[in-house]
């Protein structure tokens, strides 16, 4: 059983380089028409492919809930427990159009840096401290004022299912600073794409989108523990993936 997972699992990944090759290639080149709603939503197919290959070769399914608490008038900024890669293919795919906040070693990645530069991400020093935590307002509410809504991992890298990490504050800070809601979303992606794995297992990975939370009158603190807390709980409810 393992070999057959881990033979599927090869072929997704390399359907994923094919796919992650042209679209870094292409993205470029389509951004130079000066269309960047055009290049997003090309971008856009890098998800929905891989997201289609991964069913075909590795039985990975997605299924969603709490679409109702999606209002596109707003631009908004998505706060996200992050378990692998799936959850970033997903929430490009089906979400509007977004600003990510990511390290700044991922734009010097070959053919998918090439792609990212194309989406306008927010690309930080993790290292650089205050610095970077002020980069993300001062960018983060641009972009959102642009009608772009922004999407921040809180937990600041992949973590496993069953681990659990403190959320850091930049995307509570931006929300407050700009004035824009937060849309927390939680998934349970990692228990068939685990984080440092090559072998994935087939499942159904429910995302859970929950209710808007407006940050006027609130600290950063609050807001931070707000999206956390609904975030843990929320994890719990999910249905297992098989």
């Amino acid at each position: 059983m393992t070999l057959w997972l881990g033979l599927r699992s090869v072929v997704f990944m390399a359907g994923f380089f094919v796919v992650t090759g042209v679209i870094g290639i292409i993205a470029p080149l389509l951004s130079l028409l000066g269309k960047p709603r055009m290049t997003y939503k090309f971008l856009q197919q890098w998800g929905n492919i891989n997201l289609f290959w991964l069913r075909v070769t590795c039985g990975i399914k997605g299924q969603v809930r709490g679409k109702e608490n999606l209002d596109l008038s707003t631009p908004t900024i998505v706060l996200s427990n992050h378990q692998s890669t799936w959850e970033t293919m997903y929430l490009l795919a089906k979400m509007p159009a977004m600003s990510w906040v990511i390290k700044q070693e991922l734009l010097n990645l070959p053919l998918f840096g090439w792609g990212m530069q194309q989406s306008s991400p927010i690309a930080i020093d993790r290292k650089a401290g205050s610095s970077a935590m002020k980069q993300i307002q001062t960018n983060g509410k641009i972009r959102l004022d642009e009608g772009n809504w922004v999407c921040i991992f809180p937990e600041g890298t992949r973590v496993s299912p069953d681990k659990k990490v403190r959320f850091k504050l930049g995307g509570a800070k931006l929300a407050v600073h700009s004035g824009y809601p937060v849309l927390p979303v939680a998934h349970n992606a990692g228990e068939c794409w685990p984080r440092n794995g090559l072998i994935k297992t087939p499942g159904t990975i429910t995302v859970s989108i929950g209710p808007r939370i407006e940050v006027t009158g609130k600290t950063a603190e609050q807001v931070n523990a707000e999206v956390e807390a609904w975030i843990t709980e929320e994890r719990t409810k999910l249905p297992p993936v098989r």
